[in-house]
């Protein structure tokens, strides 16, 4: 069972990390001191858990705690080297781990050693962090707390922070935490419960004061409004794709949209370029939204190419300011220049993009720029808001311990970035081909005409950061270019189109009526070129390429009986398959087709109809088809969903860059069937 102060400390934790108004995702971190036996020395030992590297109080479990015996690290103290060469001592931290230490120590882990207190809070309130950021910090501080909290200056996170905050606790009994400059806040307590009540009593005090205190409209006046909800989210799915492209510059990104009021407001104000241009402050916002946004400077409702133009050169712009900041602070020590573009784009009347590597991350750093939203508001509420300067955020940002944090993160999937919608995603082949990608790193939009059937496979897959549901008739246009805009707005873009949504009436053909052959060749043939020309719209604009795959069959070369209407639909989509990769290759889009035979087990078409349909033009039971259609083929082998899926990541993964306008049979060997 674990130690009572492990339990406190969890329970502690994923109080103050599920609010928001405590801490950001990932931010700050929490620890307990208690004492256990030494299994080697069998003596009572000193510990402290403290919250590891990466990990988020909300969900935090005792797997993601760092465990550490307390008079190692605190002997660390006597070899500091001084804050020159203080990172040396992350490195020391393994060697004051308790057996095999849990999770690895994160930079403040000195800072809940050397305080001297069971229990110490780090946490990066917005209220905290306004005091921290207003440039009369510490005036402000002393005027709302008297001497229960205490300020202290700047310093980047560390060993030398650590013993600073120690200090000012010796010195300052009375104290229950302090204010870090630029930075965020620290409580203790004698108990768990006590410290999470001077945690709390620190950021509500401070929320209350610049409630009361603040002047109305720090951002200045009102000069562009929101666009109506509607126009505002059709504006957004159409300059989204583009700004994605920029983004994207030097590595593929995955995009967030926010248009919640905090931000909608921040972006009509006056005062909103100058107050951007600032930057965040606290190390968790700025490392993940970058040293500032990029700012659209056009009116909301100004003509779309007039805007893309306009983005185009601010990108520019951008990139070559990011550049020549780099230049300005890098050393001969300071790690490569990791990316020019933004991770923030701010549009008045529309709201934020976000990016990042993964729709998490993306996420995750739009909301850290809310957290500075509402940080700048406080500080310029009540003081001037003033973050760290430029060098400091460098130093961070390019911070020796944050690039090996990266180079110790997994080697990222095939398909990490790309967005797939898959058509008939919600049973079948179309299920198996959404698992598939988004296993291989794909966020994966799921299309089905049964939007309880897409969002059953949304939510298998994991959720909104990797998979989202829409509803959708392929054989609708509207339906369609709703369903692509829903895409975009989730994700950012799109790079990757399955279309595989399919039906089979099987008849003879003085049988087969008019609405027969309406019905199939709406669904396959004029579906596929609907989604199909939706899309690449979308990837026209990003400027990116793309994949477009669509899952024919081999019946659009074998000539079966009684099969007229759906073999003549699948050779559509066959043809359709070479008339595209002929058109859209120019863009870098590559387009190709599957033909698979009769997948009998798992298909939404067999089950409805079709296989005891096929099953009576054979001659063979239901149940037997499936080994009816393996033993016609060279392999014997039935063909299964998860065959097909195979084959759509095989054409999209990125070891055929260089094949498009190509029919790969998934069918076992179908002679008839060959390629001629």
């Amino acid at each position: 069972m674990s130690n009572p102060a492990v339990s406190d400390l969890l329970a502690r934790s994923n109080r103050l990390g599920a609010d928001p108004r405590n801490t950001n995702y990932a931010g700050g971190n929490t620890s307990a001191k208690g004492t256990e036996i030494d299994p080697v020395t069998a003596a009572p030992t000193e510990l402290v858990w403290v919250k590891g590297s990466g990990g988020d109080l909300g969900t935090l479990k005792e797997s993601g705690l760092a465990v550490l015996r307390l008079d190692r690290l605190r002997a660390l103290a006597g070899v500091f080297p001084g804050v020159e060469r203080e990172d040396e001592m992350v490195a020391a931290f393994d060697y004051c781990l308790h057996g095999r230490g849990g999770a690895a120590p994160s930079i403040d882990t000195a800072m809940h050693g050397l305080v001297d207190a069971p229990h110490v809070d780090h946490l990066h309130p917005d209220a905290g962090i306004a005091l921290a950021t207003a440039a009369d910090g510490p005036a402000l501080t002393k005027e709302i707390f008297g001497d229960r909290v205490l300020w202290v200056p700047w310093r980047r996170p560390g060993f030398q922070l650590g013993l600073d905050i120690a200090a000012v606790q010796r010195a300052h009994p009375q104290a229950i935490g302090v204010v870090l400059g630029g930075h965020g806040i620290t409580a203790w307590g004698a108990t768990s419960a006590e410290c999470e009540a001077n945690s709390l009593e620190i950021i509500n005090t401070a929320a209350a004061w610049i409630a009361g205190h603040g002047r109305e409209a720090p951002f200045g006046p009102l000069v562009h409004e929101a666009l109506p909800d509607e126009v505002r989210r059709e504006r957004a799915a159409a300059l989204f794709p583009i700004v994605r492209g920029l983004a994207s510059t030097d590595r593929p990104q995955v995009g967030h949209y926010t248009d919640s009021e905090v931000v909608l407001d921040f972006v009509r104000r006056e005062r909103m370029p100058e107050l951007a241009a600032l930057g965040t402050s606290c190390p968790d916002h700025f490392l993940r939204t970058k040293v500032k946004p990029l700012v659209l400077d056009t009116a909301p409702d100004a003509p779309l190419g007039e805007v893309e133009a306009r983005l185009k050169e601010l990108h520019a712009a951008y990139r070559e300011d990011y550049r020549a900041y780099y230049e300005r602070h890098a050393g001969p020590d300071s790690p490569a220049m990791r990316g020019a573009d933004p991770a923030i784009v701010l549009v008045p009347g529309v709201g934020m993009f976000s990016f990042g590597a993964a729709k998490q991350t993306a996420r995750v750093a739009g909301e850290f720029y809310v957290n500075a939203i509402n940080v700048m508001h406080g500080a310029e509420s009540v003081s001037t808001y003033a973050p760290i300067g430029e060098s400091e955020k460098f130093r961070i940002e390019y911070w020796a311990l944050e690039e090996a944090k990266l180079q110790r993160m997994p080697r990222a999937k095939p398909l990490a970035s790309r967005i797939a919608f898959v058509t008939g995603g919600g049973s079948g082949i179309g299920r198996a081909i959404a698992l598939r990608l988004a296993a291989e790193g794909a966020c994966v939009v799921v299309a089905d005409r049964d939007f309880a059937a897409a969002e059953g496979v949304a939510a298998e897959i994991g959720g909104p950061d990797v998979a989202v549901a829409v509803a959708a008739d392929v054989t609708s246009e509207a339906q369609v270019a709703t369903a692509l805009r829903d895409a975009v707005l989730a994700f950012g873009g799109v790079d990757l189109v399955v279309n595989n949504a399919g039906l089979s009436i099987s008849k003879p053909l003085l049988e087969t009526t008019e609405a027969d052959w309406d019905l199939q060749h709406d669904v396959m043939a004029k579906g596929s070129f609907l989604v199909a020309k939706a899309a690449a719209g979308v990837m026209i604009g990003q400027g990116l390429g793309g994949d477009i795959v669509y899952i024919s069959s081999k019946n659009s070369l074998f000539a079966g009986p009684n099969n007229v209407a759906y073999g003549a639909a699948k050779a559509d989509q066959a043809h359709q398959v070479r008339l595209l990769a002929a058109e859209l290759g120019g863009h870098g889009i590559r387009v190709n087709g599957i033909n698979p035979d009769g997948v009998v087990r798992g298909s939404g078409i067999f089950a409805g109809g079709w296989g005891a349909q096929r099953a009576a033009v054979y001659g063979v039971p239901e149940s037997e088809l499936g080994a009816y259609y393996a033993q016609r083929t060279l392999l014997k082998r039935e063909v299964l969903p998860e065959h097909v899926a195979n084959a759509v990541f095989v054409l999209t993964g990125g070891e055929l860059s260089h094949t498009t306008g190509l029919h790969i049979p998934v069918d076992a060997g179908v002679a008839a069937a060959f390629l001629r």
